[in-house]
């Protein structure tokens, strides 16, 4: 997904610089002045960890997630190579609860996310086990498949597609924007294929996982399990479909040219 919007709690630094403020003034918990500001509890924040050529986590799950960013660095590394350009790897911010990033305020209920404004990818481990009880999508894979979407709004920023995109958004109507975004989640997901394809990671029953996972976020099985009903025109993401579809055909082509979206009927 992309970086947070209109979900959890956007707070400008200015916003942030006074909250700690009046923390240091009355001796308050700043977590407790962010939840009457928010109407409502606040995330716990724990202190980020950040992996990328300065260091990596030292927890098993956290090392995992670190040797997959690895691999979509030596992957992207070789592609932007090949059509001379340089690719420039992304910082993955590992956090418990909530975390700012340059996007805002994300909390782990937005999920995985990745900000163009510093070029990080936020990821809250917990989201995997989630992603296994609630979405019935486990295994290595799938968490991999989690990471290199994210990686590939990476490559979307790096390509000026983000940028042209957003700007299509602020031109047109909610229902316009939606359908952009939807094309953007599906080019990541096509991304994330491309560089399973080529990282020579997979195993038998690997790529079974990623459809897995794949299908079981598309908004329209998360519409269904809490609605009911799905609505189409509110999709952000893609159906269960749509994003297998181009997940699939990633993993088929290894090929970024078989990426374009929105050349596409979709």
């Amino acid at each position: 997904m992309g970086a947070p919007r209109g979900r959890g709690m956007a707070i400008s630094g200015g916003g942030l610089i006074l909250i700690l403020a009046l923390a240091f003034i009355t001796g308050e918990n700043p977590l407790t002045l962010l939840e009457a500001l928010n109407g409502g509890p606040s995330a716990s924040v724990n202190e980020p960890q950040e992996s990328g050529p300065q260091g990596a986590p030292s927890d098993q799950l956290g090392q995992f997630a670190s040797a997959v960013l690895g691999s979509t660095e030596d992957v992207w590394t070789q592609v932007f190579a090949k059509s001379g350009g340089r690719y420039q790897p992304p910082t993955m911010v590992l956090f418990s609860g909530a975390v700012e990033s340059a996007c805002g305020f994300g909390s782990a209920a937005v999920g995985p996310f990745y900000c163009p404004l510093d070029s990080k990818l936020y990821l809250d481990l917990s989201f995997f086990d989630e992603l296994e009880r609630r979405f019935g999508a486990p295994g290595d894979f799938a968490q991999a498949y989690v990471i290199a979407h994210e990686v590939g709004h990476h490559v979307q920023n790096q390509l000026g597609i983000a940028g042209k995109v957003q700007n299509a958004q602020q031109r047109g109507s909610q229902e316009q924007g939606n359908a952009l975004s939807v094309k953007m989640e599906l080019q990541a997901d096509c991304l994330a294929g491309v560089w399973a394809n080529q990282s020579k990671m997979l195993e038998g029953g690997d790529a079974e996982e990623g459809l897995r996972a794949a299908s079981a976020i598309g908004d329209d099985q998360i519409q269904r399990r809490s609605q009911g009903y799905t609505v189409p025109e509110s999709w952000t993401h893609g159906s269960s479909e749509m994003r297998t579809q181009w997940l699939r055909r990633g993993l088929d082509s290894g090929d970024i040219n078989q990426c374009d979206t929105f050349a596409s009927g979709q």
